[in-house]
């Protein structure tokens, strides 16, 4: 997830610090001393008269092979190539070794932060490389023709942000797309992801969900947004600030309903993960307190409307018997039942 701070154009080789004045990096979860029982590369029977099985390991297989239904002319001789690297969400050792593998083999590395991404390094032991160029929301739309350039004169770029997959709620959406109309090859190196990592815990259904990322700073989009998704039947995943979660959590709780179940999900990997579940309301409550770190918020989808349009409109009726102004009464009737507000509103107009 992108903190949009600009980062330094380049980095400074000879400004490098240290690894031992690095702080410390998480340590290895308690458990058995895996080094002490390293794989073995084939199975020895109990009985010595049976013949030895090797083992296909990695090192075995071929890699990097096109497929059949590959299309190679995506691939130009001039051998330019855009690697998107998942990076780690928190916790570096969920660094794959395919990450390392891309880093080590890049001609040129452009990354949302540089100064995190030389950190990165350092924490997952990988060779740090001779070139760095920063490749950020703020610069991304003038820096996407000189990578692309790059990549035309056949360099291989790999593109990493500071957690997580380039293009999700981060840079290089523009440079993929625009390799992709110049025939150059783009392929990516998987990694954690936060959107995955918190419908897994987050007790929601996860058979069928969508990713609405960042929704707009200001409260009014906000809320138009979430008055859209009131309908919406398959689980939400959202990205949110720290400092903006309780608004959003009391827009969502009014767009909703009070009761409507979701999870916030907060360091996810990391030290101080946390994981909050229970219905909106309670969700608003809990956050009123200070709230730190990346934050992953999970909502269920709405119930499929079971109840009739008319009974819906009784209710909203009964509201307005009881003083409310029907455009309140019919949204929180719309919130509470899931039905769409507009066709509601025509419905108790029809009525009258």
């Amino acid at each position: 997830m992108a903190d949009n701070t600009p980062a330094p154009d380049t980095v400074p080789l000879d400004s490098f610090v240290p690894d031992d004045e690095i702080g410390g990096t998480n340590p290895p979860p308690a458990g058995d001393d895996l080094s002490a029982n390293p794989p073995s590369n084939s199975f020895v029977p109990d009985d010595e008269s049976c013949p030895t099985i090797p083992l296909v390991g990695d090192e075995d297989l071929p890699i990097d092979h096109p497929s059949d239904g590959e299309d190679l002319s995506a691939n130009p001789s001039s051998g330019g190539e855009l690697v998107l690297a998942g990076t780690p969400i928190g916790d570096s050792r969920y660094a794959s070794p395919a990450l390392r593998e891309a880093l080590a083999s890049a001609d040129l590395i452009a990354a949302e932060d540089t100064r995190r991404f030389v950190d990165l390094c350092r924490r997952i032991s990988a060779p740090i490389p001779e070139r760095i160029v920063s490749y950020f929301e703020g610069n991304e739309s003038a820096r996407t023709p000189e990578l692309l350039r790059e990549l035309e004169s056949g360099t291989r770029i790999v593109l990493v942000t500071d957690a997580g997959m380039p293009s999700v709620s981060d840079p290089g959406y523009r440079l993929v797309s625009a390799c992709i109309d110049a025939g150059i090859r783009v392929r990516a190196v998987p990694g954690p992801s936060a959107v995955l990592t918190a419908l897994a815990v987050s007790g929601l259904p996860v058979d069928r969900f969508c990713f609405e990322g960042f929704l707009p700073r200001k409260a009014g989009p906000r809320r138009t947004r979430l008055a859209e998704l009131a309908n919406e039947q398959r689980t939400m995943v959202f990205f949110e600030a720290p400092h903006r979660l309780g608004d959003f959590l009391a827009d969502a709780a009014a767009a909703f309903g009070d009761l409507r179940r979701g999870a916030v999900c907060r360091e996810l990997t990391k030290t101080y993960e946390e994981v909050v579940r229970g219905g909106l309301a309670d969700l608003v409550e809990w956050a009123r307190g200070e709230v730190r770190g990346e934050i992953t918020v999970v909502i269920a989808g709405a119930e499929p409307q079971t109840t009739a349009l008319s009974d819906l409109v009784t209710q909203v009726q009964d509201l307005i018997d009881l003083g409310e102004k029907r455009s309140a009464a019919v949204g929180s009737v719309a919130a509470r039942t899931g039905v769409d507000r507009r066709q509601l509103y025509d419905a108790v107009l029809a009525a009258r």
